[in-house]
């Protein structure tokens, strides 16, 4: 069982940074990999970034690629997201998932917010 706690989402400013961290209960953190998606109220859930269990691959939405940089530290148990040059359209609730493998996804975190303003 592995339980996912995010932090770090906020209100800010378009073209402003954040860091989304994503702490992760159990042993067994390292063997995961690790995905960050986001939700629009009304809308599907998107997929937004995910890391190989030993952070050696990384795969990007399209949305996203050279702005967002997902990245893991398996010590700390804790996968971040680092967002740069936000836009409104980033604007979501922010949720990290736990799989055995990338595109089945086991466990989820509760989300959290991040809103840009224009």
């Amino acid at each position: 069982q592995v339980q996912l706690v995010e932090s770090g989402g906020g209100l800010l400013q378009a073209g402003g940074s954040l860091r989304l961290s994503c702490a992760a209960s159990g042993r067994t953190f390292s063997t995961y990999a690790m995905g960050w998606f986001r939700q629009v109220l009304g809308k599907e859930r998107e997929f937004v970034a995910v890391i190989t269990w030993s952070g050696g691959s990384t795969v990007y939405a399209d949305s996203v690629k050279g702005r967002f940089t997902i990245s893991r530290d398996n010590a700390k148990n804790t996968v971040y997201l680092q967002m740069n040059s936000l836009k409104p359209e980033d604007t979501a609730v922010y949720y990290c998932a736990a799989g055995k493998r990338i595109g089945s996804y086991d466990y989820w975190g509760q989300g959290t917010q991040v809103t840009v303003s224009s």
